[in-house]
């Protein structure tokens, strides 16, 4: 296992090369959750994740001639974009082999930092054994996301900033695919501040610490950059060691993270990086009047999900809501079903009008009609206004 003197060697060797993030208090978080909220924003790393840190420690790690045969690695995107930029900088040679799934903004920016990019495989697993072969046939050099002392002394490099940066937390909540963050995180903490309770999180669906490797994955999550089947060995025993508890979220509640990141603090967190206040907002009890460290381990979402995401919880918040009218077929109806909707201040986007649903009488059409309101008591007022003026109005999920 690494020490506190790891971490600090590894803090020496990529200071002025990483950037050291703001650790912020959040005022609109804090109010929602009831406990006293920091945020470690590792999304405004170059690459847009922490594992600028590990790599680079890695790659700084490795001799001239290592150097020069050049690196490998796998990842599902985030690690290997912090391989690819370091190596790049460094003059190193890249070979990255990414799962077929991966978002394409992480394969392209992984490309746009000049590494060789390798499609592989319907998981990181099966990236994993590609990336394995190729480095053994090429004699390349490999780095490992996560179970790699070099990697986690790096990562941890976020924990030591959290505690020796002037603010003091209870506890810290990390999240935890293969548990390189976290276990260096777990290694500083336990050497500076042993009382600080640390949390490892994962999505429900790719719980392995949890529930042991062996369980593997239930299903799938928007948090990709923790979906990993396979924790390391070496992480494993470092987190089973020094860590409280890992804890499990669900994917609602990531969903209303990542939304909570744009709308409250304007920064964009990835599924994994959302995690964390997940964590926070679906185990309130454990965490009530303390002092929480979360840490943003990235924010490297593809544009189109993150779309999806918001306009998802604009549906749960019920500000965009979808209301089937039944209707008269007759001129008028639509014009007037309208202005009752204009009249409570809520805003028509869509209109589908359809007279084919055997639901109705053939005398009648249907009307479905997306809206965009202030929340539920608005689109209550809407259904009233409508039931009122005699139409069967219901609110459709």
């Amino acid at each position: 296992m690494i020490g506190l003197e790891d971490v600090r060697a590894a803090a020496a060797r990529i200071e002025g090369q990483v950037l050291r993030t703001p650790f912020l208090r959040s005022q609109v978080l804090s109010g929602l959750t009831g406990a006293l909220v920091f945020v470690k924003f590792e999304n405004h790393q170059f690459t847009g994740s922490f594992k600028d840190r590990g790599s680079l420690n890695k790659l700084l790690s490795l001799d001239a001639q290592a150097r020069a045969g050049g690196v490998c690695a796998m990842s599902a995107g985030n690690h290997a974009q912090g391989v690819a930029w370091n190596a790049k900088r460094l003059g190193i040679p890249a070979t990255i082999v990414m799962p077929r799934a991966t978002p394409l903004t992480k394969v392209e920016h992984t490309r746009d930092h000049g590494a060789n990019v390798v499609l592989f495989g319907d998981s990181l697993d099966e990236a994993a054994q590609e990336a394995h072969r190729i480095a053994q046939e090429n004699g390349l050099a490999f780095v490992h996301p996560y179970d790699d002392a070099w990697v986690i002394a790096g990562q941890g490099t976020v924990g030591l900033e959290m505690l020796e940066g002037g603010e003091e937390v209870d506890a810290i909540i990390a999240p935890v695919g293969g548990g390189g963050l976290l276990s260096g995180v777990a290694t500083v903490s336990r050497a500076l501040r042993p009382s600080v309770k640390l949390y490892g999180v994962q999505a429900a669906s790719y719980a392995t610490f949890v529930r042991g490797a062996h369980d593997g994955p239930r299903g799938v999550t928007i948090a990709d950059g923790i979906a990993v089947k396979s924790p390391g060995a070496l992480t494993r025993e470092i987190i089973d060691a020094l860590v409280d508890d890992v804890l499990v979220v669900d994917e609602p509640v990531i969903e209303q993270s990542v939304a909570l990141f744009i709308n409250v603090e304007k920064t964009v967190a990835e599924g994994a990086g959302a995690a964390p206040l997940a964590c926070l907002l679906q185990h309130p009890h454990l965490f009530a009047g303390k002092r929480v460290g979360l840490i943003v381990s990235g924010g490297n979402i593809d544009a189109r999900l993150l779309a999806s995401v918001l306009m998802r919880e604009l549906v749960r918040e019920q500000r965009i809501v979808c209301i089937r009218v039944s209707v008269a077929d007759q001129p008028g109806f639509l014009a007037d079903a309208a202005g009752l909707i204009a009249a409570q201040g809520a805003n028509i986007i869509e209109v589908r009008h359809d007279r084919s649903l055997l639901t109705s009488p053939a005398r009648e059409a249907s009307m479905d009609m997306t809206l965009e309101t202030r929340g539920p008591e608005q689109a209550r007022q809407v259904l009233e206004a409508l039931r009122g003026a005699g139409y069967r109005a219901a609110q459709v999920d």
